[in-house]
């Protein structure tokens, strides 16, 4: 069975969705993780899709002719090596511009591996600052986790970190 990792972006439109999932399971793929978002007009999606070799070549070609929709497909090797310790983490700051890049810097050199990030701003309630609000899923080893901690906190005084396992 292979594992296809798919990454399309495009103008949203009604029934895009639909159109995807018809197109993989017409191809006998089974559709297995994605995250999909409507981002300022534009359709974004990750899809991992599990397809027999057999129909592997088909269901490519049929999602790179989707009109208006660029598909980037590449085929996931599995058993990639397990890390002792998954943690998510609660991020809350003022936003400001950079603060992504020095909080992956930082998951970066305390060892970590960065699975997932979501990230979204709000206006403070009382004050109306905007806030940066993120949840992480980080793997690492759990021995380094007061480190990161640390030198996560140590990005800005307003930088709060929750951590759960």
């Amino acid at each position: 069975m292979n594992h296809l990792v798919i990454s399309c972006i495009g103008p949203d439109k009604t029934g895009l969705v639909d159109s995807l999932s018809k197109i993989i399971s017409d191809h006998q793929g089974n559709w297995q993780v994605s995250s999909l978002h409507h981002l300022s007009g534009f359709f974004a999606g990750v899809i991992e899709v599990a397809v027999d070799e057999s129909h592997c070549q088909d269901l490519i070609a049929a999602l790179q002719a989707i009109s208006g929709l660029n598909c980037q497909i590449e085929l996931a090797e599995q058993d990639s090596p397990q890390v002792s310790t998954s943690l998510q983490l609660e991020l809350t700051a003022n936003d400001r511009a950079g603060i992504i890049q020095e909080i992956s810097s930082v998951i970066h050199q305390q060892g970590g591996n960065l699975i997932k990030l979501v990230s979204s701003q709000a206006s403070a309630p009382h004050t109306g600052q905007l806030m940066f609000n993120a949840k992480v899923q980080i793997a690492m080893n759990e021995s380094d986790l007061d480190d990161l901690v640390a030198a996560l906190e140590h990005i800005a005084d307003d930088l709060m970190v929750d951590i759960s396992r």
